[in-house]
């Protein structure tokens, strides 16, 4: 089993022993306010944005900070010109928590991706009820119809949906389904090692219209040239991030400032 079969698989364990009643989290979901428009922040022409990402740990490089304050890193993140803000919320495999991305939300006025593995209407729902401005569906820990209902739940309820794909096949699924915010994974889902070429080659079968972004194994400027050449709106970078000795500086980096 790959790194993603096995967290997937928790996931759909978890949801399944989930009994509470999906409409009551829906209505309560429809009840509150706007979003902060995390599509919209990331499709500035003029400007290569980075979502910047609040992780504690991996299951391929094990504990990156695990000790890392979230609120004290959203505002560092937010000094350096992040757009957006990603906050991982797996507590057995990432370390992450919901307490992380609430206190990461209230300390900025950035939009908040709920970086999860979202297998159950219950977790779209939740995602909302967080805080998220965005929810994280995974092409390859979907099923077809899975990935339209679920695509179709978290905009009903006014989240955006970054659609991540890692190939060719994956990308049609997405666009299929409606996805308007894709993410190229350059992670390979059976080694786990970062292939540079692929954002470049999914990325470049992206329609117009489309917000682009590049995920995982980010480094440096060169990097963030390179992908920016290749059409991408936006980078998503957490290892690079959460370990930097000074993170705005490679913040602006990033951002080619």
């Amino acid at each position: 089993m790959t790194y993603l079969d096995r967290i997937v698989e928790r996931h759909r364990q978890t949801a399944a022993a989930d009994d509470r009643n999906l409409d009551d989290l829906l209505a309560a979901a429809r009840r509150l306010g706007a979003t902060r428009g995390f599509a919209v922040a990331l499709a500035d022409p003029g400007e290569l944005a980075v979502i910047a990402e609040i992780k504690r740990r991996s299951p391929s490089k094990g504990d990156l900070d695990r000790d890392l304050d979230p609120a004290a890193l959203a505002r560092t993140y937010a000094d350096g010109g992040a757009a957006c803000l990603s906050v991982l919320t797996d507590a057995e495999f990432f370390a992450g928590s919901v307490a992380d991305l609430s206190a990461a939300r209230h300390a900025t006025t950035l939009p908040v991706l709920r970086k999860d593995f979202t297998v159950d209407p219950r977790d779209v729902a939740d995602a909302r009820l967080m805080g998220a401005d965005c929810v994280l569906l995974i092409v390859a820990a979907l099923a077809d119809l899975e990935l339209v209902e679920l695509h179709q739940l978290a905009t009903s309820i006014g989240l955006d949906v970054l659609v991540e794909v890692h190939d060719e096949p994956e990308l049609e699924r997405a666009l299929i389904a409606g996805a308007t915010l894709v993410g190229v994974n350059q992670r390979d889902l059976l080694t786990f090692e970062v292939d540079h070429e692929r954002a470049a080659r999914v990325g470049g079968a992206i329609p117009p219209g489309v917000v682009k972004v590049a995920e995982s194994g980010i480094r440096d400027g060169d990097d963030a040239r390179r992908l920016a050449a290749a059409g991408f709106d936006a980078l998503l970078v957490g290892e690079t991030l959460v370990t930097a000795p000074d993170p705005v500086a490679t913040l602006r980096t990033l951002r080619l400032r």
